[in-house]
């Protein structure tokens, strides 16, 4: 007997396909598929889910001191003269990161290696490229996902059946995060 369900596709297509639901459930909330379909999405989000609420907290909090171009009102460098030569001019400010430990940066990388990348339009400005954000779904799934599962033992998601589809009557389901 097989590990994993086929869903009638190549092994290339089936790991995109599956890859695409994780990513969208993750970043959604939920989505609707087909049963086959949402039961081998539940086996790969939850373990991503459980490796996010494993490695929650493990990171230290460090300060660092960064360099930055000073600006003008216009968005651009300011400049001065020195010796003669044009030379951006840098202020130093002082910034708090989170820096990973190394089994949550191999958490991380995991994720990152499945999940696509994430993003996002904002609707006033759907044309322009410039407005758009990338999202970076591990860390969603580190600071926002995590911690609403900190005291649950596994049962991430929640399968809901809908009712057969019109076109083929595939039982359709709707898979979300509980």
């Amino acid at each position: 007997m097989a590990g994993y369900r086929k869903l009638g596709r190549t092994s290339s297509q089936r790991k995109a396909l599956l890859r695409n639901q994780v990513t969208n459930l993750l970043y959604n909330g939920k989505i609707v598929t087909t049963e086959a379909k949402a039961k081998e999405i539940r086996r790969i989000a939850e373990s991503m889910i459980a490796m996010a609420v494993r490695e929650r907290d493990n990171y230290e909090t460090v300060t660092v001191t960064a360099k930055i171009a000073r600006k003008d009102k216009d968005g651009k460098r300011v400049k001065e003269v020195v010796d003669g030569k044009k030379v951006t001019v840098y202020d130093s400010i002082e910034k708090t990161i989170k820096k990973d430990s190394p089994s949550r940066l191999h958490a991380r990388r995991q994720m990152m290696r499945f999940l696509y990348p994430v993003t996002e339009v904002p609707k006033e400005a759907a044309g322009r490229k410039r407005n758009t954000k990338s999202i970076n779904l591990s860390d969603k799934l580190f600071d926002e996902i995590a911690p609403k599962y900190a005291n649950r033992n596994g049962g991430y998601t929640r399968i809901v059946k809908i009712g057969p589809r019109k076109g083929d009557a595939a039982m359709e389901v709707l898979i979300e995060l509980v």
